[in-house]
């Protein structure tokens, strides 16, 4: 699930497989907030904080096998940062995985807005499967606390895509491992401020919640990405590049 493309002319090979890839992060992005925030704002009622959370993992786990050949999967702007501080990746690549993610998000968050407009009865505004603390968190989690959530949610999350994508002997398995990991973060997090650990994930359904979503969507972009940063140099530690298990 890593990504080894490095700057490529443009009409080589390589440039062929990258916009292969960035044409798999948008995708990911996108089906990723179709079903894993659908799952919240369709379903929410029915399924509980337990189900919302298996349909990320569940949502990441799929999508980590089908797109993870072709660009390692990261759908998340937190765990390109993080690839790319580990130098397993260009910045030039870095940057279009962003902007993909970013555009993927936005797209499946329109298509889940069109649906959800066809509900009777459902808020369209507000909630929206957005991220927030104070009094759109279920326990009224301040600023403070929510910035230090999101930075150590992430850090786990990114940290563990990280790892089990260094091991060459985890090949096969590292989706299970990931998925379990986006899964628990939720479990932990959907009752403190939604959980983002994805700045792509949080501006998509910000954009169409608009109000506080819009206001507070700063801090699920700059915390998610301290958090994969600090995961990066933390993972330089425990697994030096040089290191072959």
């Amino acid at each position: 699930m890593e990504t080894t493309e490095t700057e490529t002319e443009p009409g080589t090979a390589t440039s062929t497989v990258v916009s292969r890839a960035i044409v798999c992060e948008f995708l990911g992005t996108l089906l990723l907030v179709f079903f894993a925030v659908g799952s919240a704002v369709l379903a929410g009622e029915y399924i509980g904080t337990f189900g919302i959370a298996l349909a990320f993992g569940f949502t990441m786990l799929a999508l980590a096998y089908a797109l993870g050949p072709v660009s390692g999967c990261h759908i998340n702007p937190a765990v390109t940062l993080g690839m790319l501080l580990a130098r397993r990746m260009a910045l030039r690549t870095a940057i279009e995985y962003w902007i993909a993610q970013v555009v993927g998000a936005i797209v499946g968050s329109a298509l889940l807005f069109l649906v959800a407009k066809q509900v009777p009865g459902l808020q369209t505004h507000g909630a929206f499967g957005t991220n927030g603390w104070g009094d759109r968190s279920a326990v009224h989690l301040n600023l403070g606390g929510a910035f230090v959530a999101e930075i150590v949610m992430t850090f786990l999350f990114v940290f563990v895509v990280l790892a089990v994508t260094h091991n060459i002997a985890l090949f096969g398995f590292n989706g299970v491992a990931i998925g379990m990991a986006l899964a628990t973060v939720h479990l932990i997090g959907i009752p403190l401020d939604g959980t983002s650990v994805n700045p792509a994930r949080s501006i998509g359904p910000a954009l169409f919640a608009g109000g506080a979503a819009l206001t507070q969507l700063w801090l699920f972009i700059v915390a998610p990405l301290i958090g994969g940063a600090i995961a990066a140099v933390v993972h330089q530690i425990t697994h030096p590049p040089n290191e072959e298990s």
